[in-house]
């Protein structure tokens, strides 16, 4: 099979224009393309009024070996790679130890399949509730104002990315291509196909929730086990002679203890008392980079016509999105975080007393508004005190951004005229802002540091001239966005295990070594794979 790429076909090309163009392309006749299928699909709108799409193509065709030494070394004409996922190994008969993994968020839901497509039977801990209860403990957050510490946007089946735009993309490097095996066990889970195809996949959260609930089922049937409402609170270690650290187990809030040698921890980016309690048992943890801002919200009319001009609205392109970046002469950098086409801001705390967003949308992405974080990159100089600081820190402009909010967990919301101006929004105007339980107009300089304000004050302006339009008037800023990534990172060996407690394997966002849902799912995959292959070694295998 071939893989061609860089096929540019108009907006509305007819549907025989994908075969004459492969035909073209190749410089071969219609009897020999045997078949042909859309492997990649982008959008490209470079040039508002002349938006085409680019395809990759998988083709068979009549005496391939032919073809390719005609094309030599054409990049856009190439032998389609192997894209088949292969398990390094599957338990052997009668294995009685079995691995634990901490967290069913993507990188625990994923890592916890792998396993028991292998046959090691994980037991999978999840200090929430089922999905469906946590949306009902989430909603009651959003419709109510109350709160449940242990389950909602963060803590819960299905992790952080239920309630989101469900983005499957990702600037990871993936030459394995477990990317594919995150999508197609979605496809088989539920998920539309055309996250196959796609360049920019999504899926949304209503059908989120019921893929997480299919692979649960799938995971059971090969007999792993779930246990929710079930929060990890100690390590249980043994030190050898010579200071080796060994996990044998974890303790559960219940005091109940369940020994294993080999857990993963993908317990994401929110999980501060995990964290606390695995800097108090020695685990190696350093503080690393993330990101601050405001959720931004705009008409998403106003998106597609600056994104896609005389086109906006055309059924092929769907709802516009953007990536916007700027280096300010403070030496801050702003950009756009995971925007969210015709979505909503949501809120998604964790803990009683404090405010913070971040943006969903469903598969439709059919709302009102368009919405993104526009944040600011800080570094651990930004808070110095040790590993765990950046917890402080996000914590302390959580709290900040409650009390201005009124503290009902509404959120502190500001016309970006107003806040380009520094002064207090007294009311908010065109833009009706979708953050339920509901935004407090007031001003937000009080609810980041100096540098972040005078950060996003120089950038707003700039993307306006990026997107005519974005810094609107009556545009809303929404705060605050702090769980951009997580404040810390585990740091791990190349065979995924903590760097100084063996059988510990740190995975995931929570860890540092992902950044949404398809780079949390192959991180997954990963520390599956060492797992079994640290399982299956004394055997031999």
């Amino acid at each position: 099979m071939l893989r061609l790429t860089e096929i540019k076909l108009p907006l509305d090309h007819d549907p025989g224009a994908i075969a004459a163009a492969v035909l073209d392309r190749l410089r071969i006749p219609p009897r020999d393309l045997l078949s042909h299928a859309v492997f990649r699909r982008a959008v490209d709108a470079r040039k508002r009024s002349a938006i085409a799409l680019i395809y990759a193509l998988d083709v068979t065709v009549r005496d391939e070996a032919a073809v390719l030494a005609r094309f030599g070394d054409d990049t856009r004409v190439q032998r389609a790679p192997d894209t088949e996922y292969r398990f390094v190994g599957h338990a052997p008969a009668g294995l009685t130890s079995r691995p634990i993994v901490i967290g069913a968020g993507p990188c625990g839901l994923f890592a916890g399949l792998l396993l028991a497509q292998m046959g090691f039977r994980p037991l999978i801990l999840e200090r929430g509730k089922v999905v469906r209860e946590r949306t009902k403990d989430t909603w009651q957050l959003w419709r109510r104002s109350i709160l449940e510490p242990e389950s909602n946007v963060q803590f819960g089946e299905g992790g952080a990315g239920t309630f989101s735009d469900g983005k499957l993309y990702s600037q990871i490097k993936d030459p394995r291509h477990l990317g594919r095996k995150v999508l197609t066990e979605f496809v088989r889970a539920g998920a539309p196909p055309d996250i196959l195809t796609e360049a920019k996949p999504h899926i949304g959260t209503f059908r989120l929730v019921t893929m997480v609930e299919s692979m649960r089922a799938t995971i059971q049937a090969l007999g792993g086990e779930y246990r929710f409402q079930s929060r990890v609170v100690d390590l249980d270690l043994s030190i050898g002679p010579d200071g080796t650290r060994q996990v044998r187990g974890v303790t559960l809030a219940t005091g109940e203890k369940i020994a294993a040698d080999h857990v993963v921890l993908a317990v994401g980016h929110s999980a501060r008392d995990t964290f606390q309690m695995l800097f108090d048992r020695g685990v190696d943890i350093e503080a690393k980079p993330f990101s601050i801002g405001f959720r931004i919200e705009h008409p998403q009319s106003l998106i597609d016509r600056a994104r896609f001009g005389a086109n906006a609205g055309h059924p092929a392109l769907g709802a516009a999105d953007y990536k916007l970046v700027h280096h300010c002469s403070n030496g801050r950098d702003v950009y756009s975080f995971c925007m969210c086409p015709g979505g909503t801001v949501v809120a998604a705390a964790s803990e009683p007393g404090g405010v913070v967003t971040n943006g969903m949308s469903q598969y439709s992405r059919n709302e009102r508004n368009a919405n993104a974080g526009i944040v600011v990159g800080i570094t651990p100089a930004d808070y110095p005190g040790g590993p765990l600081a950046g917890i402080d820190f996000q914590r302390h402009w959580e709290r900040r951004a409650f009390t201005a909010g009124g503290g009902t967990y509404a959120a502190p919301g500001q016309r970006v005229a107003d806040f380009l101006a520094g002064r207090p929004s007294q009311s908010l105007g065109a833009v009706v802002p979708s953050y339920r339980p509901g935004v407090q107009p007031t001003d937000l300089a009080s609810c980041l540091p100096d540098y972040a304000i005078t950060a996003i004050r120089e950038a707003l302006p700039v993307f306006g001239r990026q997107i005519p339009g974005f810094s609107m008037d009556d545009a809303v800023l929404t705060g605050v966005e702090t769980r951009t990534s997580s404040p810390i990172r585990i740091r791990r060996t190349d065979d995924f295990q903590s760097v100084n407690t063996r059988g510990l394997y740190p995975a995931g966002e929570g860890a540092g070594f992902a950044g949404g849902i398809l780079s949390a799912g192959v991180d997954g995959i990963k520390v599956a794979e060492a797992v079994a292959r640290q399982m299956l070694a004394p055997a031999g295998v």
